[in-house]
């Protein structure tokens, strides 16, 4: 069931986005080679606590034991911070962060570059960046999750990427997924309709190549079947009478 969010609530979302936007521009700048992934999340927990009434989203949820998920390179969502795990010249990471305070929750993402990374590296970054773009544009009155969807592919498939399907997009509030889906892909007008108060987490995770995923033995770190790269961006987006207002940009 879809829940709408009154104007109130919105804004103590957009509250809980700011503290998830300062902690992934925190862990942004640490990230360099020979960081590890646990220096990340040791971090970005300690920031998120020292603002008053926050708490990470993710840690114990579903009992993921981290306050981050931090995916490197093949790696799509839910890699768990691992002090084994030391980052490396010409590596991607992806940064997925939630905060709650006073009961509701932010969600969001970004994939940095670790050091210097090839030109083409970045302009897959650069193009999952302006897919997420896309489908915030289509978050608007009238529309249906399908706009999303077919905004971001339209995007990624332009320049020969894959978009992933097991893995979707989801409402977000008092809980960290609720309704509706929403999927990387799919038609236009198609899917749940988007009404005024609907909060949406808008997540393209896209591949330099197949869009096949596979879990890893941890039963959480879900990667490319076969190897290739990985980037996930993702705002929270509240649906509002004036357009899209983005929750986890740090306005």
């Amino acid at each position: 069931m879809v829940t709408l969010k009154s104007p109130r609530e919105i804004d103590t979302m957009a509250r809980a986005g700011r503290i998830n936007h300062a902690t992934l521009e925190r862990c942004r700048e640490m990230v360099k080679p020979g960081i590890t992934t646990e220096d990340l999340d040791r971090e970005a927990e300690k920031f998120i606590r020292s603002h008053k009434g926050a708490k990470p989203s993710f840690k114990g949820l579903y009992g993921f034991p981290k306050s981050l998920c931090i995916s490197v390179n093949e790696e799509v969502v839910h890699g768990i911070p691992s002090p084994k795990r030391v980052l490396r010249e010409g590596s991607i990471v992806s940064l997925d962060c939630g905060v709650c305070i006073d009961g509701f929750h932010a969600d969001s993402a970004i994939t940095v570059a670790v050091g210097k990374i090839a030109p083409e590296t970045q302009h897959f970054l650069d193009t999952t960046e302006r897919a997420l773009a896309a489908g915030i544009e289509q978050a608007r009155l009238g529309n249906h999750v399908g706009d999303i969807g077919h905004a971001v592919q339209a995007v990624a498939e332009a320049e020969g990427y894959g978009v992933i399907r097991e893995l979707v997009g989801h409402g977000v509030g008092t809980k960290m997924h609720e309704d509706p889906q929403v999927p990387n892909h799919g038609k236009p007008k198609r899917g749940e309709r988007l009404l005024e108060g609907m909060t949406i987490a808008i997540e393209p995770m896209i591949t330099i190549g197949d869009y096949k995923t596979k879990m890893l033995a941890d039963k959480w770190t879900v990667v490319t079947a076969d190897g290739s790269l990985a980037a996930h961006f993702e705002h929270t987006v509240a649906v509002t009478r004036d357009g899209p207002r983005i929750l986890t940009d740090g306005r």
